[in-house]
């Protein structure tokens, strides 16, 4: 059970990652996270970095996609900013709003990558939707108290396990 809960990946940030070794591997689309991933909790906006990510991996050939839990405005707002669709209220970890997003890239659950930053959410939903997944570490360490007992949970699962 504990190894279906484990991502294929680790990344310190979504800059970390390089689209063009993602493309080389055969991914074409990548279904990112929003809150902790792309954009801090309480920010309003990605910092330069993680902005530019998401035109390194267009100018890569792979394609994004915002999937978030958010349902706020701001969220669809953040995505329009960056140029890419946004599927709000996706209610991960529920693997609906990951083939929702596959067909918007109008890709197959192989060709495709999720990136998150919440072991119970976005890893979870994408094991669940036969996606691969890439766990970064959280923008920020702070959390809204719905997630704090997720992230305690988090840590035992993930104690001891390299993150390379």
């Amino acid at each position: 059970m504990l190894d279906f809960m484990r991502p294929q990946y680790y990344a310190p940030r979504i800059s970390a990652v390089d689209p063009a070794e993602l493309r080389d591997r055969g991914v074409r689309g990548a279904i990112v996270d929003l809150d902790n991933t792309l954009v801090g909790f309480s920010s309003t906006a990605p910092l330069a970095e993680d902005a530019d990510w998401v035109a390194r991996a267009n100018e890569a050939g792979v394609r994004v996609v915002v999937l978030t839990n958010n349902g706020t405005p701001w969220a669809a707002g953040v995505a329009r900013d960056l140029g890419v669709p946004c599927i709000a209220k996706a209610r991960k970890p529920l693997p609906h709003g990951f083939r929702r997003a596959l067909r918007v890239l109008g890709l197959a659950a192989h060709e495709a990558i999720v990136i998150g930053d919440q072991l119970f959410t976005d890893v979870l939903g994408a094991k669940l939707a036969g996606l691969a997944v890439i766990l970064v570490e959280p923008i920020v360490r702070r959390d809204p108290w719905n997630t704090l007992p997720l992230r305690w949970a988090e840590g035992i699962v993930l104690r001891g396990v390299p993150r390379v």
